[in-house]
């Protein structure tokens, strides 16, 4: 017998990554110390992130609706000041809903033991929580992130929002600065526009979405500039001078602007919540950017994981689920399971959307491989004319065998959209079946289909074919 320890496991974090950890390990018969500062489970994800921001991406989805009636033969449509106190008690009851299926009472009903306090390593087996002390022979640290605030003169003294503040306002803003051309800064820049505050986006680089295809993004960038934001591209913010309203002092082209704001919303990325957990006390590596990680999500202590945000990697809530079931593999099953994201998808819920599964042009170049490329408009799209959003395309890499490498999507619906492609590229399914198969009309799927079936035109069309059909069945159409 070894060590014997309170419990068999230790999760520290209750977002996405530490409850699929905590889930599956009660369930499986392990017993569970499930460990959440914030006094609510749920994480960044439903309180602060995904939930929150998608329902109020919706909201100003309705309203910039009725606000196009005309373009649908409807009567037009006065649309008096948005009250955003409204607004946020749509997104309180939404999350409250959630809420339910993360509540503590269904751990504890799996089998898990939860508790609300500060966590700290005092050495890698044993924790201190408020002041009292508990042991595990593992421990998962997935304590999520938080936004990342640059160090720019005055912005502390003006004043900042950021993910957690933005949705829990008393007031729409009047004027909001942007800080940031990511994808919160994009979807929250349109959202609030849309619902009626004069938005400003600062972006550094010359372009939005500088992860992403430019194919892609510039689609989005267009719309957002069509819309009426202020997008300021290549542009440093030099300072932030307090008052009513707040100075946002910008350098561009080597001069310098000056932007008003009631409110700044800082979206320039994210930092790893691991301060005050102790790391060095139990021997465990990180960086500011997370932990330091192999590729089963061990640290550099064996039977200390990570997942989530801790990471550093892949800040999404579909990779934190993920890789909480590769921990519980390799902490409960002891599996040498390894993360593997090739092609973990991506979505950025602008509109149009945006949404990736696998390798990019630009990526797959730069890892020195021959590609090619297939598009399709959705401006051919039968549904997407009916329903008046034509902008946008299916793009598919096609690596030196004809094969997909990936597939990028920017239009309506493209997040549902990437779901046949990684069904498809994870299945190693060839563009001849993809083509091949029957969708039902008229949908925007049909645009995949197309896209597929035009990487096999120029050979099913070939003078070849031409001349061989011609030669065994005499056909005499135009040469």
């Amino acid at each position: 017998m070894g060590a014997r320890y309170d419990y068999d496991l230790a999760v520290l974090g209750g977002g996405a990554a530490g409850l699929t950890v905590a889930a599956g390990a009660a369930r499986l018969g392990v017993k569970v110390l499930l460990v959440e500062r914030e006094g609510r489970l749920g994480g960044d994800c439903l309180h602060f992130g995904c939930v929150p921001s998608k329902t109020l991406i919706a909201t100003a989805r309705a309203r910039r609706m009725m606000a196009r009636a005309g373009e649908f033969g409807l009567p037009e449509v006065a649309l008096p000041p948005v009250d955003f106190a409204l607004v946020r008690r749509r997104i309180e009851a939404v999350i409250a809903a959630i809420q339910q299926h993360d509540s503590p009472e269904r751990f504890r009903g799996l089998g898990a033991e939860v508790r609300f306090g500060e966590a700290r390593f005092l050495d890698d087996h044993v924790l201190e929580i408020d002041g009292g002390r508990v042991s595990a022979a593992r421990i998962v640290v997935a304590t999520g992130s938080r936004a990342a605030v640059p160090d720019i003169p005055g912005l502390a003294e003006a004043g900042f929002l950021t993910n957690r503040e933005i949705f829990s306002l008393e007031r729409l803003p009047e004027r909001l600065v942007i800080l940031g051309g990511g994808p919160i800064a994009v979807e929250m820049g349109q959202a609030f526009f849309r619902l009626g505050s004069k938005v400003t986006l600062v972006q550094r680089s010359a372009r939005i979405l500088t992860r992403e295809d430019a194919d892609l993004a510039t689609v989005v960038q267009a719309r957002l500039a069509a819309e009426g934001l202020d997008l300021r591209l290549g542009a440093k913010v030099v300072s932030v001078t307090p008052g009513a309203p707040k100075t946002v002092t910008l350098e561009r082209d080597g001069r310098r602007e000056a932007v008003a704001a009631t409110d700044i919303l800082v979206a320039m990325g994210r930092a790893p919540n691991l301060e005050g957990l102790g790391l060095d006390a139990a021997g465990v590596v990180h960086t500011k950017k997370g932990l330091v990680l192999d590729a089963r999500l061990r640290s550099s202590r064996s039977h200390i994981f990570g997942a989530g945000d801790v990471t550093g990697e892949h800040l999404f809530t579909h990779a934190a689920g993920y890789e909480g079931g590769v921990v519980v593999a390799g902490a409960v099953f002891r599996l040498p399971k390894k993360a593997e994201y090739r092609l973990l998808p991506r979505c950025v819920y602008a509109e149009p959307e945006l949404a990736v599964v696998g390798a990019t042009e630009d990526g797959a170049r730069k890892a020195g491989l021959a590609v090619t490329t297939i598009t399709e408009p959705f401006s051919g799209n039968d549904r997407a004319r009916a329903e008046g959003e034509t902008e946008g395309l299916v793009k598919i890499v096609l690596g030196d065998k004809g094969r997909p490498l990936g597939v990028g999507i920017v239009g309506p619906d493209a997040g549902e959209l990437a779901g046949e492609w990684v069904a498809a590229l994870a299945g190693k399914v060839g563009l001849g079946t993809l083509s091949g198969a029957v969708h039902p009309y008229p949908t925007l799927a049909e645009t995949s289909k197309r896209a597929a079936g035009r990487g096999l035109e120029a050979k099913l069309f070939s003078p070849v074919v031409r001349r061989v059909l011609r030669l065994f069945f005499g056909y005499r159409g135009k040469r």
